[in-house]
């Protein structure tokens, strides 16, 4: 009898480590670093939690706006929402509400977001406009 390798062995060198996607299920802890990455410069300070547990379901990441505020924000399929008013911080007892993406929940919560967002957005198009005479 004959065994055939190949199929398997294909399956394994076409797994991405580094992929979001895990099946139909995305990797929280992922999401989380790429939102980071995302809107870092338009807020004061913003990180993964490392002493909140993250998992492949969920995952916390800090944020500090331009205005001083400290938040700490669950990441989940629902989006994002607020569960806590300091670093690391979560309170069973908070209900607010979930937002599709994080450039929302930012910009309800900063206008020094709003304005550095909003700034980072003329620039880019004066780039573009000078790019193209």
């Amino acid at each position: 009898m004959e065994v055939d390798c190949q199929a398997e062995e294909s399956m394994v060198s076409a797994f991405d480590e580094e992929s979001v996607e895990l099946g139909d299920v995305k990797d929280m802890r992922l999401e989380a670093e790429a939102v980071v990455n995302d809107v870092l410069f338009a807020v004061s300070e913003m990180h993964v939690s490392q002493s909140l547990n993250s998992a492949s379901d969920v995952a916390y990441i800090n944020v500090e706006t331009r205005e001083g505020n400290r938040y700490c924000l669950e990441l989940t399929e629902a989006g994002l929402r607020v569960v806590g008013y300091a670093f690391d911080q979560v309170d069973e007892n908070l209900t607010t509400q979930y937002h599709e993406t994080v450039y929302s929940l930012l910009d309800t919560l900063s206008p020094g977001y709003r304005e550095a967002f909003g700034n980072a957005l003329l620039q880019r198009l004066e780039r573009l406009k000078q790019n193209g005479q």
